[in-house]
């Protein structure tokens, strides 16, 4: 037993942790540990990498956890199945059948079966219903009575599972067609008897089951192999038949199908990289939501004093009315009855009323809600439309990217006289712009959620989001406008050279931006914090080498763990 226990990876726990969610063991907790702080060089750069750290970031990428996944079509998929159980039945010594049960039961673990087993064989065995022996010891009469029908039967047409347990064919047959079309949960079949815990393999699905029942049972049997899998998921686009199977790796989750459609391994959702998960549910949640309709009914209406329907005001004076079957009439600023306005109280643009009474407080709580609700209102609205907008970008990028590939490109390539093989640098160009609208577009929601109190970070940030945009910006300008009047030329033009340099240059510098930003923000704009802790040690320095209390420092501000950071990143990235 010796050689088979070691045939069980060490790595599985921690894959379990991995796949649960939990990929602490991907760093090193000690927050002093320099070796975690790949992400920067040490001059903290934001800017462009100069080809002499060309060196230096082959040594950062080559530190960090490498991520690994595979494309599988149905072809793979069922390959894998097969090679799992060929394992599990060498290595348990059971049939195949036995080895499919099992799998099922642990969610195609193999190294889960392989810990279960040698840990306690008899228990599995309960457990997953693979029985040693009959429960049950059957007559050696010619004639047997179905469990189900009770009509007698010659032993050539009952049959049984292991526990022996026995059934007429046609009431097995009855049986596993019921299941098998009642859905996937004919996987888990058990023996007819109610007290019986003994499995139903696929074999007796071969033996009794039509045609049509055994291709849908192999079918379920398939699905289940990646939808129970940890391991393994769908693409989630629509009508796409591939699956990924992803293994232990970084943090990234992000995976590109062979339908060209990218997502989150993790959540499902599209890639959404450099922003979190649990920011992006956050996000879909609060797009799809009614609170930010309330939010617009509470700061650009008020409710009608009679019959409290809200009312929006739009233009005009302070003399509402209300429509059918209210019809009430009143001022806009105090609520009040317009029968009790007129001259003496302002006229129709003013409410005296109104003013004396905000005076002395009696709107403010209103006032403050509804102020409140504005601001919240026009903060979402700025990052929504922003979002949106790079959302709408990227969908008419990736329609210019497909029209250039299948009709421009060839076109280009008979006029400047150039194999299309030399114009990669053109589809090279329009997929980093693809690539920075989607990093893009989540970074506005990244955005949304940065705390307010936090001003450094938010400072900091959106430095590097307006960079790289710019960035992007002359990019997609160049790769849409410029390129358009060699692709409608007449024949070759002399400064096509130059504009190839100058796109391929383009496409490098908007590259790195966007590698920096995307850098930065995965690691939680920590760069703000390491440069308020340096500016904090400084200052404490200068202090025990008898600087002046005049100094920036002495002044308190580096002395602050809070705030005191913050103001002190202000300072010195100014």
């Amino acid at each position: 037993m010796e050689s088979e226990d070691d045939m069980i990876d060490d790595s599985v726990s921690m894959e379990d942790d991995f796949y649960s969610g939990d990929l602490s063991y991907c760093y090193d907790d000690d927050p002093n540990d320099n070796d975690n702080d790949y992400y920067f060089d040490d001059d903290n750069d934001y800017g462009l990498l100069e080809d002499d750290d060309d060196d230096d970031q082959d040594a950062i990428v080559s530190r960090r956890p490498q991520l690994s996944y595979t494309v599988l079509k149905e072809a793979d998929i069922k390959q894998q199945q097969e090679d799992d159980i060929s394992k599990v039945s060498t290595v348990l010594s059971i049939s195949r059948v036995d080895a499919t049960i099992l799998l099922r039961y642990y969610n195609w673990s193999v190294s889960k079966v392989h810990d279960e087993w040698f840990a306690d064989e008899g228990g599995v065995r309960q457990s997953v219903g693979l029985l040693e022996r009959p429960a049950v010891q059957v007559s050696n009469a010619r004639e047997l009575t179905c469990g189900i029908c009770f009509e007698s039967f010659l032993r050539d047409n009952i049959t049984s599972v292991a526990c022996g347990h026995p059934f007429c064919l046609s009431c097995w047959r009855g049986y596993i067609s019921t299941t098998i079309y009642d859905g996937p949960g004919c996987l888990s079949l058990r023996c007819p008897d109610p007290s019986c815990n003994a499995a139903v393999g696929k074999d007796m699905i071969d033996k009794l089951a039509t045609s049509e029942e055994k291709e849908k049972y192999s079918r379920y049997l398939l699905r289940s192999y990646v939808e129970d899998n940890r391991k393994t998921k769908w693409c989630p686009a629509p009508g796409c038949e591939y699956a990924v199977d992803f293994t232990v790796g970084s943090g990234n989750f992000d995976v590109s199908c062979n339908c060209s459609y990218s997502f989150c391994w993790n959540c499902t959702e599209e890639a959404h990289r450099p922003v979190d998960c649990e920011t992006v549910a956050k996000w879909i949640l609060k797009n799809s939501a009614e609170s930010e309709n309330m939010n617009w009914i509470l700061a650009n209406s008020k409710p009608c004093p009679k019959c409290k329907r809200p009312i929006e005001k739009n233009q005009g004076c302070m003399h509402m009315t209300c429509t059918p079957p209210c019809k009430f009439e009143f001022c806009w600023l105090c609520l009040g009855a317009w029968a009790e306005h007129g001259e003496r109280t302002g006229g129709f643009y003013a409410c005296n009323r109104y003013e004396a009474a905000k005076q002395e407080g009696v709107y403010d709580e209103a006032e403050r809600r509804r102020e409140m609700a504005k601001n919240s209102l026009e903060k979402y609205t700025h990052y929504y439309e922003r979002w949106a907008s790079n959302q709408l970008s990227r969908q008419k990028a990736l329609a210019d990217l497909h029209q250039m590939q299948t009709v421009h490109l060839e076109k280009l390539s008979d006029l400047q006289c150039t194999p299309e093989s030399q114009l990669k640098f053109i589809t090279e160009a329009w997929l980093q712009i693809v690539e920075c609208r989607r990093v893009l577009k989540w970074t506005y929601a990244y955005g949304y959620y940065l705390p307010e109190h936090e001003h450094a970070k938010r400072q900091f940030f959106e430095y590097l989001q307006g960079e790289a945009e710019s960035g992007l910006e002359r990019l997609h300008q160049c790769a849409e406008k410029e390129l358009n009047k060699f692709v409608t030329g007449d024949g070759p033009s002399k400064e096509f050279d130059d504009f190839r340099a100058k796109l391929a240059g383009l496409t490098s510098v908007t590259k790195n931006y966007f590698e920096n930003l995307v850098r930065a923000l995965e690691n939680g704009l920590a760069d703000v914090d390491s440069q308020a802790a340096a500016a904090c040690s400084k200052t404490t320095s200068s202090k025990n080498t008898g600087g002046t209390s005049k100094t920036r420092g002495g002044r308190g501000k580096g002395s602050s763990k809070s705030g005191g950071s913050g103001r002190n990143v202000d300072d010195t990235s100014n």
